[in-house]
């Protein structure tokens, strides 16, 4: 009778692990947090390079959105400590989310954001 018992016993807890891993595989269900892809330009660490736009988040993180003026989105995303993104176009536009949280390189000269607040935005040109 004892076997009976763990047997049905083993048989619940398969079954709700069964019923709790595909409840959170559906969209939107996750009990965790889930992390957001990092844009493809993204990367993990990394030095300022000769690029004419260079973003690293050295902070927790920022909201970074570089786009072609009047055209195709670039990068929208949240960007984490270590990422970063370089860009040679000849004309940028940037909005940042945290510009404290960034260090920015604009034709390989570091962009004073002292003074930047919250959603900074600002057009970066080809030297």
């Amino acid at each position: 009778m004892l076997g009976i018992a763990a047997a049905i016993a083993v048989f619940v807890v398969l079954v709700g692990l069964g019923v709790f891993f595909l409840y959170n595989s559906l969209p939107g269900q996750a009990s965790a947090p889930s992390t957001a892809t990092p844009p493809a330009a993204a990367e993990e660490a990394g030095e300022a390079d000769d690029s004419m736009l260079y973003i690293k988040v050295v902070g927790e993180a920022s909201d970074v959105l570089v786009r072609v003026p009047g055209g195709e989105v670039l990068t929208d995303a949240t960007m984490t400590q270590g990422q970063f993104l370089s860009y040679d176009h000849a004309e940028l536009e940037v909005t940042l989310g945290d510009p404290e949280a960034v260090e920015v390189y604009v034709n390989g000269e570091l962009k004073d954001l002292s003074e930047a607040g919250d959603g900074y935005s600002f057009m970066a040109e080809a030297a």
